[in-house]
């Protein structure tokens, strides 16, 4: 059974990682990043991952070396250690998923992307599932989870079947993909699962929305938002086929 997405989710475009811009001291998945777009009327997009002690991590990367000053692999470091690791281009530390949920308060959409835990977008997931599951309870606005990983939201379906879940999907050129076995991206490809999982929309690739398997959801009903657009012209272009649209580094247009 699926949940369906709450009508503000196709309407006001989707801030990536939060309405981020470091020249402004707003790094992506960061607070200022976060209330940028809840200032700006935004829809917020943001990424999980899971601390050594089960926390749920605003965050996007496996490591820390790209976003901070810090290295490894953010997995090994508690929700206190990393709390205390600013962002680059930013005053303050990686916040948890329930300081977010604070931030926002409902105000505006919050869109979640669960990221792969299991390495190989295999069936070892749970423990950031129940972190998020744990953190969403009781919240008040509207919030939709996604992941590539369709075990992930199977996982959801089973802990909080209430929250509309959809699923990351790509073009999954092997080449973009690598160590993801080939495999794997030619099964993932033909997004299989969204029935399964209870499915009510996907976040596609941009540049991949004429595959027909995506036209074919829409007609059954999904809701078809995409990722990541980074001009107006693409925007133009993928709401031919897009209900919505998740973007990054231009002002896209608020509906009127």
């Amino acid at each position: 059974m699926h949940s369906p997405l709450p009508a503000p989710f196709r309407t006001t475009p989707i801030a990536h990682r939060g309405y981020h811009n470091r020249a402004a001291g707003r790094p992506e998945n960061s607070r200022a990043a976060v209330q940028a777009a809840v200032a700006a009327g935004y829809a917020i997009e943001i990424d999980l991952q899971l601390s050594s002690d089960g926390q749920a991590m605003v965050f996007h990367d496996y490591d820390l070396n790209r976003l901070t000053d810090a290295t490894g692999p953010l997995a090994t470091r508690s929700a206190a250690a990393l709390a205390r690791i600013p962002l680059k281009n930013g005053s303050d530390g990686i916040p948890t998923l329930p300081e977010i949920l604070h931030l926002i308060s409902g105000r505006v959409p919050l869109l979640i992307e669960i990221k792969d835990q299991d390495g190989a977008m295999g069936p070892d997931t749970g423990a950031l599932e129940a972190a998020t599951a744990r953190a969403l309870e009781g919240y008040p606005g509207p919030v939709a989870v996604m992941s590539f990983n369709p075990h992930s939201m199977a996982e959801m379906a089973r802990l909080a079947p209430h929250i509309p879940r959809g699923i990351t999907t790509s073009a999954y050129d092997p080449a973009d993909w690598s160590p993801l076995p080939a495999r794997v991206c030619d099964h993932l490809r033909a997004i299989p699962d969204y029935g399964r999982v209870g499915a009510s929309f996907i976040s596609h690739e941009w540049q991949d929305l004429l595959r027909p398997r995506v036209a074919a959801l829409k007609a059954e009903g999904a809701v078809i938002l995409c990722w990541t657009i980074r001009a107006p012209e693409a925007e133009s272009t993928a709401r031919h086929s897009a209900d919505n649209i998740t973007f990054e580094n231009y002002p896209a247009p608020l509906p009127a």
